[in-house]
């Protein structure tokens, strides 16, 4: 019997292959994002010294005093707006996005949106 890949298998096998191409330096880092059923998290990277640069996630104490769900379309702004809000603090402004294999849709995109409306450019 044929053992059939779950989606996410599929989805690491698909984000491998974006990374082969997308890579972050100190001019742009990589912004890359992870959501699971209830939450969502997103890092800015220096893929070339190898750090992480800057973290927001729906488990953040700024996120939880919002009072939103880290698994819908509305905490993902929000961490969007934090994660934005931290990058700009630091000097960061502009990122290459990696959505990490997801469909750029729903909580991915809102994220992205959130960033961009912040003042990320990517």
């Amino acid at each position: 019997m044929i053992k059939k890949p779950d989606r996410n298998e599929l989805r690491q096998k698909k984000h491998q292959r974006v990374r082969k191409r997308i890579k972050g330096d100190a001019e742009r880092p990589r912004m890359a994002v992870f959501r699971s059923l209830n939450h969502i998290y997103v890092q800015i990277i220096n893929d070339t010294a190898g750090r992480t640069l800057i973290t927001a996630s729906s488990l953040e104490p700024e996120f939880k005093a919002a009072t939103l769900s880290g698994g819908n379309v509305a905490g993902a702004k929000k961490v969007g707006e934090l994660v934005a809000k931290k990058a700009l603090a630091q000097g960061i402004d502009k990122v290459v996005f990696d959505r990490g294999g997801y469909i750029y849709h729903g909580r991915v995109a809102a994220l992205a949106d959130a960033a961009r409306e912040a003042g990320l450019q990517f």
